[in-house]
């Protein structure tokens, strides 16, 4: 895959390999001491109101990874058996096969999903938006938690239309099942300098949308990238414009946190 906008390329030299780790025994035990030593949790959050989450995809995407390795379905029998404790990825790619793993709740996986003409500009050999909402009853089925990303929000003429087609859609599509238990993170389009100038070499008209110096101001991460966000003002209004959107198509859908 290849997100016009993704940040995990500009981890690995703006190429986009799988990444396999080759010490996942080390890393379960290292999680299993983590875990215990946290001890259970004793207020709810924004991230889960019983369970510590670890983000097990914060590197690429497990739905991905796991057509060539273990790694995946090794962490989510792990969890099966950490009460206190429950994995998280995002992902764009339904795969099938871990469907298999029976997580028995203790693994979130997270659809992100935008506007289907947005996906088909920037989200570049993917599955489809509507592939990953027909997947999410599917999955509940199986075992997992069901949450969506609604990510990432980018600005653009008509942009309201689109998610408030996309909320009717999900409205729509998804069963009371899924419904009953969604949740959702709304995070708006962060880019940055370096992507957005490989991005005119092969992919100029994303960045038609993506990079918008009348709406966005500079962010130095603390890695020291070079980023651009939009606006604080215009960040927020825009916040707002989604979260009455959502609270008019999808009453049901529950916002974890916006940012």
């Amino acid at each position: 895959m290849a997100c016009a906008y993704c940040y995990v390329p500009r981890r690995k030299g703006f190429a986009n390999p799988v990444t396999v780790f080759t010490n996942v025994d080390r890393v379960l035990a290292a999680l299993g001491r983590h875990i215990a030593a946290t001890g259970p949790k004793r207020e709810p959050n924004q991230c889960d109101d019983l369970a510590w989450v670890y983000d097990i995809g914060e590197n690429g995407d497990c739905s991905v990874d796991d057509l060539i390795s273990d790694n995946t379905a090794d962490l989510v029998r792990a969890f099966r058996r950490w009460p206190t404790a429950k994995a998280s990825f995002a992902t764009k790619f339904v795969n099938p096969d871990l469907l298999r793993l029976d997580p028995r709740g203790r693994t979130r996986i997270r659809f992100s999903v935008m506007p289907p003409d947005d996906s088909r500009l920037l989200d570049i050999r993917t599955s489809s938006v509507p592939d990953r909402l027909a997947a999410a009853a599917d999955f509940l089925e199986a075992g997992y938690e069901v949450h969506f990303n609604l990510s990432p929000v980018v600005i653009r003429p008509g942009w309201e239309q689109g998610w408030d087609e996309l909320l009717r859609a999900m409205d729509d599509v998804l069963p009371g099942s899924v419904k009953a238990q969604a949740a959702a993170e709304v995070i708006m389009l962060t880019h940055n300098q370096d992507l957005h100038e490989v991005n005119l070499g092969w992919h100029p008209r994303a960045e038609e949308v993506l990079w918008r110096p009348d709406l966005q101001q500079p962010k130095r991460s603390e890695n020291g990238a070079r980023n651009v966000r939009y606006r604080t003002g215009t960040k927020a209004s825009a916040v707002e414009t989604l979260r009455r959107l959502i609270d008019a198509r999808a009453p049901w859908l529950r916002v974890r946190y916006a940012f």
